[in-house]
């Protein structure tokens, strides 16, 4: 299995829209850990993708993550659960970056279909399940299981940084030390 790296990594935000994050279990620090990896993978220089299920009826995308996408982010709109559609297999074959760092919700729907269609084209996805949610929460534990059994990646926002600096005397590490110091800890 790769490690995360900077040149072999690229994240992909599902799905964090106003309609839906008030229904969403924990959806402040998914949000908050969300925006800390985005800004954390444009430190690093990573592509950054956004999808948008069904706009017109979950709305655009919460303020905090619209603010965190950088200029040159990728932003598409969906109505498939799946996000692995051709907005975002151009943008994968453009970046060819094996790795994809995914967060967002729902857990159980729209990030597990996701992660399954990523692995049925070669990719490896990276979840990182302090940032992936869902409005009914005892669906999120089984949708991260039935995606690790399928070949993707648990992992945590704080893992992905400190993968993704590799040394604490990469010149990027401080910047991103203090992502890092404000990623928060889902509730037990």
């Amino acid at each position: 299995m790769q490690r995360l790296t900077p040149d072999n990594a690229c994240l992909l935000v599902i799905d964090l829209q106003e309609r839906l994050m008030p229904t969403i279990a924990h959806a402040e620090t998914i949000t908050q850990n969300a925006a800390l990896l985005m800004r954390a993978a444009a430190h690093f220089g990573l592509p950054v993708a956004l999808s948008e299920h069904y706009l017109k009826g979950l709305g655009p995308t919460v303020a905090a993550i619209s603010e965190a996408l950088p200029a040159n982010g990728c932003r598409f709109e969906k109505t498939r659960f799946s996000a692995v559609l051709p907005p975002l297999e151009a943008w994968l074959a453009a970046h060819a970056r094996p790795n994809v760092i995914v967060c967002g919700v729902e857990a159980h729907v729209c990030v597990l279909q996701t992660a399954l269609d990523l692995r049925a084209v070669g990719r490896t996805p990276f979840l990182m399940t302090d940032a992936i949610s869902a409005g009914q929460a005892q669906q999120i534990s089984p949708a991260l299981r039935r995606m690790e059994l399928s070949g993707c990646v648990p992992s945590g926002c704080l893992s992905a940084m400190y993968e993704l600096a590799g040394d604490a005397s990469n010149p990027l590490f401080k910047g991103m030390l203090a992502l890092a110091k404000a990623i928060q800890p889902l509730p037990a």
